[in-house]
């Protein structure tokens, strides 16, 4: 028997929902607000929740995510008589179960209900990610959580992943503990960095080629589609793989079967594909330079690493992990850290993610050589000075940069003065351009033939000058 919350602020939606419930033999539970749901959620366990969007202390769609995060990680189903697309796209991208628009029948809920609840039964039958080796990726945030759940799946499937993320989120460390954690561990994991390929060598680096194929090709020699069989073959920032190259390996991916440039026969390769990339690859399908067949081949799994600066719970944790880490490999003491260097690392917005995390630990260990303890100013100078700056009050800096420009302006002559000598050195200028033709002074200042005249007495200019 399951646990099922109703949050709805319409009495008659929460007994009709309960009867149908009931009538299923699980346990079912309703409250009105969004606020007492969070409550009663913290202090109980519930397996699914239907949880209504217009609610009297706000949007449902704002509790979704923290409800999800909730020890008993229950299953949301979204139901609203306010049903829109932009709403609908936050909800499932947020993780809910189903989106349902009001009214529904009982035939919804019953089918609904016994989907999600046969599907976490499943799911609690399948490895646990604690069990999983997760080799270096760091972290007990929930965003990371999400991320490491989908380990299992993406391991022991023969479905094709693609990991999505920023640069620096750690795309490659997720393949190697995918690969890690898959039936093919004992066979190579096979890198292959598509925005390093050679343009003009790329089919010959991926599907290998014979010999006297091309110019260079002295001697025959396997690609690392080949190398990769049995194995994982881990293409990293895949939008960068060209066009022309797109289509040859769509057919690899089906059939698993390539031919080598300059050779007569077809040969196999059984890879678990692996893709990563930075790019929006939906707008690159727009833009006509990726494929959307090979597009939908890679969507078998998706997992999307988030940012550092969304997981900042996780910097501490990651940053003692590589403070370990780095004094291993250097030979020296573990140092500590103070709590103005913690504070400016969970400031910092971290452009560059873990990657340029793990690249100031480094720094700083560096500067403060035999010192014990790593404070802000042994981090890299330009993450300080950005922290520096973020702190500063737009309306103090406003004053500070009136103030500057102030004293700036008093270290120059009156207006009048400045403006007269940058009118002489104009004229001075058009008078040694045109020959002192008048005619073709005025045509380009646009002066009167008098104002014209006027301003060379003025300025004691002549003509022959």
């Amino acid at each position: 028997m399951a646990k099922i919350l109703i949050i709805d602020d319409e009495p008659v939606i929460c007994r009709y929902l309960s009867s149908v419930i009931d009538k299923m033999e699980h346990e079912v539970l309703s409250v009105h607000t969004l606020n007492d749901g969070i409550n009663l959620l913290s202090r109980d366990r519930f397996d699914v929740i239907f949880l209504d969007v217009g609610l009297p202390d706000g949007n449902g769609l704002a509790g979704l995510m923290p409800m999800r995060d909730a020890p008993s990680a229950p299953e949301i189903i979204i139901i609203t008589g306010m049903a829109n697309g932009m709403d609908a796209e936050a909800a499932i991208k947020n993780g809910a179960w189903d989106y349902i628009q009001k009214p529904f029948s009982k035939s919804q809920i019953n089918c609904c209900l016994s989907s999600v609840l046969q599907y976490q039964q499943e799911k609690n039958s399948i490895t646990s990610p604690d069990q999983l080796h997760h080799g270096d990726i760091i972290g007990t945030s929930s965003q990371i959580k999400r991320c490491l759940a989908q380990l299992a799946p993406a391991a022991f499937s023969d479905a094709s992943v693609i990991i999505t993320g920023e640069t620096g989120t750690g795309k490659e460390l997720f393949a190697r503990a995918i690969h890690e954690n898959s039936p093919r561990k004992t066979n190579d994991f096979v890198i292959v960095d598509c925005a390093a390929l050679p343009e003009h060598l790329v089919e010959s680096t991926l599907f290998g080629h014979e010999k006297g194929a091309f110019t260079s090709a002295d001697q025959s020699q396997e690609g690392l589609i080949k190398l990769a069989h049995n194995g994982t073959l881990f293409l990293d920032e895949i939008g960068e793989l060209p066009f022309s190259v797109q289509s040859s390996f769509l057919r690899v991916l089906q059939e698993r079967r390539f031919r080598p440039v300059g050779s007569k026969h077809e040969i196999e390769s059984n890879f678990k594909l692996i893709a990563a990339t930075n790019r929006n690859l939906d707008q690159m399908v727009e833009n006509g330079t990726f494929r959307l067949d090979l597009l939908y081949r890679l969507r078998s799994i998706v997992i999307d690493l988030p940012p550092l600066r969304e997981r900042i719970g996780d910097i501490k944790t990651i940053t003692k992990h590589y403070l370990k880490v780095l004094s291993n490999r250097y030979q020296i003491k573990e140092k500590k850290i103070s709590d103005d260097f913690l504070e400016i690392l969970t400031t910092y917005h971290w452009p560059g993610n873990v990657r340029e995390l793990i690249n100031a630990i480094e720094k700083s260990i560096s500067t403060a050589q035999d010192g014990s303890t790593l404070f802000s100013m042994h981090l890299p100078t330009n993450i300080r000075i950005h922290v520096a700056q973020s702190s500063v009050n737009p309306a103090d800096q406003y004053l500070s940069e009136e103030q500057h420009l102030n004293e700036k302006i008093m270290q120059f002559p009156e207006l009048k003065k400045l403006l007269a000598a940058a009118e002489k050195k104009y004229l001075q200028q058009l008078v040694c351009h045109t020959g002192g033709d008048i005619k073709e002074i005025c045509q380009i200042s646009g002066l009167s033939r008098s104002r014209v005249y006027e301003r060379m007495k003025k300025y004691d200019i002549s003509r022959r000058a």
